[in-house]
């Protein structure tokens, strides 16, 4: 009997191409999920840090990632280690700041009244 760990080979010494096709949509299931939690902890830190909502925080990295061309997790990251004390790139800075002031007038802050 294989176990998961166990590559199962067939009679010509090949892998089973059903296991390889599996262990790759396994790892990008697993990228996704990391990728969205990465995404979650910069909204979080954008609304905590410019009390904007969670809806607002998404469409803030969105409009930062299509402004600058890169990718919505990498500047997800950049929030996150932002947060953290580390300077953003100034393009990503610039770009962030337009963002949060659009989204900051639209009055749907928690605790914010409309």
């Amino acid at each position: 009997m294989t176990t998961s760990r166990e590559q199962r080979e067939l009679r010509d010494g090949t892998r089973d191409p059903a296991v390889t096709r599996l262990e790759q949509e396994n790892a990008q299931l697993r990228q996704a999920v990391d990728s969205h939690a990465v995404v979650d902890q910069a909204i979080g830190a954008l609304v905590a840090v410019h009390r904007i909502a969670p809806a607002a925080g998404f469409e803030v990295l969105r409009e930062v990632s299509q402004h600058t061309n890169i990718k919505l997790h990498t500047i997800a990251e950049m929030v996150i280690d932002w947060a953290l004390g580390q300077s953003l790139p100034e393009t990503v800075e610039r770009e962030l700041g337009q963002a949060v002031q659009r989204r900051q007038g639209q009055g749907d802050a928690p605790g914010r009244a409309g």
